[in-house]
This record gives C-alpha cells, sequence and structure tokens, in this order.
C-alpha cells in the first residue's frame, strides 16, 4: 500500500491522577484515568513535483471530480491538472495550528529514507518553532526496520527520533511505535520468527540504553488474528490497523464507521490490547483511475465500485466519539487509551482531516467539540 515506509509515534506522557476524597467504609476508592490520546496518520506525498509520489499523487487528483478533496494549500491549475506542494515550513506550521485547535495529541508520521521527499514533512515539523502544540511518534514497516544483517542503522534513527522532545508517550513515559506491513517474506528474510523477535528485541533494549522507557510497540495488520499472530511472534505490545476499510460499494459512510467499530471488537477478542483505528474515509477511485507506481498490482479500473461515500462533519465526529467510548468501557483490553485516526492527509485514498479547498476546517471543528466535551473543556 506504501512504498519504503518506516514507522514511529510521539512524546507527552500520560499521568494518572487518584481520588483524593474520603473513602467510605466498605467501597472502592474511584481512579482517575489518564485522558485519552487521538492521533492521526501522516503520509506525507505532498511535495508537488520533487518527487516520484508527490508527482503520482497530483495526477490522481487532476480530474476536475476529485477536487473536493485537494487540502488547502494545494493549486488548482486547470480542469485536468493540480499542485499539490505543502512541503514548506508555513504550511507544515498552519497544520499543526490546525491540529492543536481541534484538540489531536499527536501524528503518526509514515516515516522513510531521511533523504526522501516523503521524509520532508517530519524535517519540517522538528524544525517548527510551535511543535510541541502537537506531539508525533513514528509509523514503520520491515523496508525501515532492515533485517537481521543491518537493522542497527535503522534502528538508530528510530532511537534518537524517540528521543525527541515531542515525541509521544504513553503509560507513564513508553514511546509509541506504530509497525504495520509486515509480511512473511520478511519474517523469513530475518532468518525466522526466533531472529526477526531478536530485531526488536535490541531495538527495545537500545531504546532503554539512550535512557528511554520500554517502547509501545503496535503491531499493524489489517487482519485482526493475523495481527495478534505477528505480535506474538515480534513480541509486540497491542495490535491495530493502518486502515480498516471493509467491502462498500458506493455504501454510506456509516457502514464504514460500523465495520471499523466492529474491527475493534474482533482486535479485542484475539486478547490483545488494542488501539482502535478510527475511519475518517475510504474511497480509492482516483488511484484506481490513476494507478500509482507503487501499487503494482492495481489494474486501471478494476475495483472502481469499492467505495464509501464521504462522512460529514457531524458523522466523522460521532465516530471518534465511539472510539472514546470504547476506550471508557474495555480499559482492560485498552491500557495504552490512544485511538488513532485514518488520516490526517491520505486525500487521495479518501481518508483525510487536513482542511480542504473546498470543507474548510469542517471536520476538524466538529472533531474540536468531541474532544473539548470528553475533556470537560
Amino acid at each position: 500500500m506504501r512504498l519504503l515506509m518506516i514507522w514511529v509515534v510521539a512524546s507527552v506522557a500520560c499521568q494518572t491522577a487518584t481520588h483524593a476524597g474520603p473513602v467510605l467504609e466498605g467501597s472502592t476508592p474511584s481512579v482517575a484515568r489518564p485522558r485519552a490520546l487521538v492521533g492521526a496518520i501522516r503520509w506525507d506525498a505532498w511535495h508537488g513535483d520533487r518527487g516520484g509520489p508527490g508527482m503520482a499523487v497530483q495526477k490522481s487528483l487532476g480530474p476536475e471530480r476529485w477536487h473536493y478533496r485537494l487540502p488547502f494549500y494545494a493549486q488548482v491549475v486547470s480542469d485536468t491538472e493540480v499542485k499539490t506542494d505543502g512541503a514548506s515550513q508555513a504550511v507544515i506550521d498552519q497544520e499543526i495550528a490546525y491540529a492543536h485547535g481541534a484538540g489531536l495529541d499527536y501524528w503518526a508520521f509514515v516515516t522513510y529514507e531521511p533523504d526522501s521527499p516523503m521524509s520532508l514533512g517530519l524535517q519540517y515539523y522538528l524544525a517548527s518553532d510551535h511543535k510541541q502544540d502537537v506531539s508525533f511518534c513514528l509509523v514503520t514497516s520491515p523496508s525501515n526496520l532492515g533485517t537481521k544483517a543491518n537493522h542497527r542503522q535503522m534502528e538508530e534513527r528510530l532511537v534518537r527520533l524517540m528521543t525527541e522532545p515531542t515525541y509521544q508517550k504513553v503509560l507513564a513515559g513508553r514511546p509509541l511505535l506504530y509497525v504495520g506491513f509486515i509480511t512473511d517474506g520478511w519474517v523469513e528474510a530475518c532468518g525466522g520468527p526466533k531472529d526477526s523477535r531478536l530485531i526488536f528485541d535490541h531495538l527495545r533494549s537500545a531504546a532503554q540504553q539512550a535512557g528511554l522507557a520500554n517502547p509501545y510497540i503496535v503491531v499493524m495488520d489489517f487482519d485482526p488474528q493475523r495481527g495478534k499472530e505477528l505480535c506474538d511472534i515480534l513480541g509486540g505490545d497491542a495490535i491495530s490497523s493502518y486502515a480498516a476499510s471493509g467491502g462498500g460499494e458506493g455504501a454510506p459512510y456509516s457502514e464504514l464507521a460500523q465495520y471499523a467499530q466492529g474491527f475493534w471488537d474482533r482486535c479485542k477478542a484475539t486478547g490483545s490490547q488494542v488501539v482502535p483505528i478510527v475511519m475518517s474515509g475510504w474511497d480509492r477511485r482516483p488511484r484506481v483511475e490513476n494507478p500509482v507506481p507503487w501499487e503494482t498490482w492495481q489494474k486501471p479500473g478494476e475495483g472502481i465500485q469499492k467505495y464509501y461515500q464521504p462522512p460529514t462533519p457531524v458523522e466523522l465526529a460521532a465516530h471518534l466519539e465511539a472510539a472514546l467510548a470504547w476506550l471508557d468501557a474495555n480499559p482492560q483490553a485498552a491500557e495504552a487509551r490512544t485511538a488513532l485516526t485514518y488520516a490526517w492527509n491520505e486525500n487521495d485514498e479518501g481518508g483525510w482531516l487536513v482542511p480542504t479547498l473546498s470543507e474548510g476546517a469542517s471536520r476538524l471543528d466538529a472533531i474540536r467539540r468531541v474532544l473539548r466535551s470528553s475533556r470537560g473543556a
């Protein structure tokens, strides 16, 4: 689904407060739960002509019928051409302001090689004078974890990013790390389950040697049972998914939300800890019409009927509210108390929170109301 990805997550420790009032005889003291954290995946192909992915998404969103998805910094050149270069300090600073205003806690950057245009979003975030307003973490994949033979160099970068002051942490200081798109081939290339586990064990050890707490590793997979199996193999802490898309054919958004909420329960049924994935949409038709180079399996037009209608801001907010309620109702299965949103800026795939030319910040406005209410603001 992505090319050459590496992932990790952001700072700000959860703290637990205990009830300080008197305890009546025969009663159980109440314990205040840490505030639930809400993150959003960032996939930063929005760098215009500076790289293949940037040019590919410009082509995908070029037809006028897709212009309603264009992020606020995009330019419409004609009915068939757009420019979507948002890789600048000014744009990232504005995105931080939008995300902070909505109450989002962190971005989970899909991370690539340092010199890739796909890393420009992360670079500008780290250089921002406002980065303390939104924490960050990483989503990483086997292509950037390396194998038994070459994982040390990859590991050094991950640990270095985890030491950033704004790296998101959970459970009293544990750096949050998402890992996904794990294939059987990668496990085999590492030497099998035992040796692939060693890569993660060594990463944990390196992080702790750098003065960090033991990383909280969330394994992502589209199938909860396989996610559980991979989590057990790799010694992960919880399971989730990059997205939960179902199989709608022009179906209303409500069906996508229902599918995602069922996915949370399926994850819980495995006995794993869970980070629920919140879906802001799923409609890949721009990529189906104009396949992107890294999705070599996609044939033009194949599967064009499989999509969901976009959410209204109210529907999206209700779905997020359901995720927060699920965290409250399932404390033993959601110890990290975080939900992850697909996505901040997967506009060509149909999932976005970033303000657009057509909608403005209406989605974030609706989310802000939910988060303020949940946090008693």
